[in-house]
């Protein structure tokens, strides 16, 4: 008997741990994506690809959705919902596109 209850309370206590990294995980996809763009924005920049009105405007955006990310998490008391977290997702995807139609558009680089 005793070996049962152990086993059932090993199991929950290693799906609740596993169930607990997977959350990490999510919210850590969406900093590690948040990290890639700025890099991408900075490279913009650096070669000339991105416009300073451009670059301006992204960066807007970006403040704009990382102010929304904090403000959910603290009606949630540190957390994202999965609601949220599709809808940042969804938010990151549109931002990534117009980073990439920015830097690939037809305006030619600034000449120094």
């Amino acid at each position: 008997m005793r070996r049962i209850v152990f086993t059932i309370m090993t199991g929950a206590l290693l799906f609740g741990t596993a169930t607990a990294s997977f959350a990490d995980e999510r919210e850590g996809k969406i900093q590690r994506r948040k990290e890639r763009q700025q890099k991408r924005i900075a490279n913009g920049v650096k070669n000339g690809t991105l416009q300073p009105g451009e670059t301006a405007k992204i960066e807007r955006q970006e403040a704009k959705l990382n102010k929304e990310i904090r403000s959910d998490r603290k009606e949630n008391g540190g957390n994202l919902t999965n609601k949220e977290k599709k809808q940042i997702n969804q938010q990151q995807n549109k931002l990534s596109k117009e980073i990439y139609k920015d830097k690939h558009n037809e305006t030619k680089p600034a000449q120094p």
